[in-house]
């Protein structure tokens, strides 16, 4: 995955209010004016880190002193569409086997997923535009690679593109502690969406209402949930078991 600076306050913004797949920005120290304010109330908003640095290092990453205290470490990412995703299971001739991730904001989160989902044949990720990890250097690295094999879409409301999943047959599941069924119990056959929450939210409430079935991982320990790629790997692995039971 390439990486390349963008410095300047007005491309830093438009890089952050755009698809532009930014990573991390790096801020002079005790800057406050008002485009410095947007800045970080944008990159709040998409779940990225601000770093606070001196002059010296900023020049060294833009190549100039006219970088006006800003610089975004961006990455050249080519998010798909939900379409692409499905058309992409039918060019294989294989059901439908998409996640959607719900809140998930740890980018060692969402590449662990990524890197389970890969090895289990899942045909692609859709993840939130905003508030939410997204597809960076270290997602990149924690993936093991396997995002280079993913398709990834990001969309602008994960309840609408529920809706527009079912119309299309799929039966959308969703991991949840409280939920009606252990997910063994499950038939996660056919076209599916699995819904994996947040790391500490879990799913939100109006997501869980748009789930056909809420699963849920049988717990005994003192421990009463589990890391979100954790949940995600085992429920992942069943899907793939019970999809591949007669092969």
């Amino acid at each position: 995955m390439k990486e390349n600076y963008i410095y300047g306050r007005n491309p830093v913004i438009e890089a952050l209010s755009s698809e532009s797949g930014v990573d991390k920005i790096y801020m002079l120290k005790d800057s406050n004016d008002g485009a410095s304010r947007k800045i970080l109330s944008l990159a709040k908003e998409a779940g990225i880190v601000v770093t606070r640095v001196d002059a010296g290092k900023l020049e060294s990453m833009a190549g100039t002193k006219n970088n006006q205290g800003v610089v975004a470490l961006a990455t050249d990412f080519n998010y798909s569409t939900v379409d692409e995703i499905l058309d992409y299971a039918r060019e294989k001739e294989e059901d439908p086997f998409v996640l959607i991730l719900d809140q998930i904001e740890d980018t060692h989160n969402l590449g662990a997923i990524i890197r389970t989902a890969e090895a289990c044949g899942v045909h692609g990720i859709i993840i939130p535009k905003r508030r939410a990890a997204q597809v960076n250097s270290t997602v990149h690295k924690t993936s093991a690679g396997a995002i280079e094999y993913m398709k990834v879409a990001k969309v602008t409301n994960i309840s609408r593109t529920l809706e527009e999943l079912k119309e299309k047959g799929l039966w959308i599941y969703g991991a949840d502690m409280d939920g009606e069924e252990n997910y063994y119990d499950s038939n996660l056959t056919g076209p599916i969406g699995l819904v994996i929450g947040g790391e500490d939210k879990g799913i939100s409430p109006s997501i869980g209402d748009k789930c056909d079935v809420l699963v849920k991982i049988p717990m005994v320990g003192k421990i009463s949930s589990l890391n979100a790629s954790a949940s995600a790997a085992i429920l992942t692995y069943e899907i793939f078991r019970q999809r591949n039971k007669k092969a």
